[in-house]
């Protein structure tokens, strides 16, 4: 089994607990690419739901697959986001913005009655923080936010894509920080949040309900106790 089978297994499992007439978060990334395809597979056997993309690209591969798009202004509350993630810890924290879509994924997550995320077991950790941690910044605020990030300890690092600085949908860069492993998700999120100039970052911390995860052709689930 490769990790894109297990990637598989888990969207499967999570589109099985999508009913008729669900209104959903459509997440980002290589996992939830597989979610996306396999929600249009059960259309097309007569599954009626409508979808949040979070971001360009999972709304031009929602449309390609019949998934009908709506807003959050027409639906500021839905029934179940279903998104991928860079890391997981036993507390169901993650690290999420590998993609470069963390403040739509926030957004849809947050607006979201039941979060599950989607993941091969590479993706669970002990402990948080091997993977960069996405900062999405301001382009104005870039020096001052890389000089606070570096009190704080954290090595940055502008994220590129072709050479070329990364552009999120919204036109902000994100910085890619290192803190180490990070013991306390909720208060590293905490500080960042009151960093002017820093419009989102990949902590997600008690946003998640359930992950399911796909390890060597077998589903495992992990819930919020």
């Amino acid at each position: 089994m490769t990790a894109d089978d297990d990637k598989k297994l888990a969207a499967q499992a999570a589109v099985d607990l999508v009913a008729d007439g669900m209104i959903l978060g459509l997440g980002t990334g290589s996992t939830a690419v597989f979610a996306i395809e396999l929600l249009g597979k059960r259309m097309e056997q007569g599954l009626k739901i409508k979808g949040v993309p979070t971001s360009d690209a999972s709304a031009q591969l929602a449309k390609k697959v019949g998934i009908p798009l709506v807003t959050l202004e027409e639906y500021p509350i839905l029934d179940l986001d279903i998104d991928g993630a860079d890391e997981v810890d036993p507390s169901l924290n993650l690290i999420k913005g590998g993609g470069g879509a963390l403040l739509h994924e926030k957004i849809v997550a947050a607006a979201c009655r039941q979060v599950v995320i989607i993941v091969d077991e590479k993706k669970i950790v002990e402990r948080l923080g091997k993977f960069k941690l996405p900062v999405e910044v301001i382009p104005f605020a870039r020096g001052s936010v890389e000089k606070t990030l570096s009190q704080m300890g954290a090595t940055a690092v502008i994220r590129k894509k072709d050479g070329n600085i990364f552009h999120t949908d919204e036109n902000n860069i994100i910085l890619d920080c290192d803190f180490g492993f990070i013991d306390d998700p909720g208060a590293l999120s905490q500080k960042l949040n009151q960093v002017p100039g820093i419009v989102e970052h990949g902590l997600f911390v008690d946003l998640v309900e359930r992950v399911i995860i796909g390890a060597n052709g077998q589903i495992k689930t992990l819930k919020k106790s």
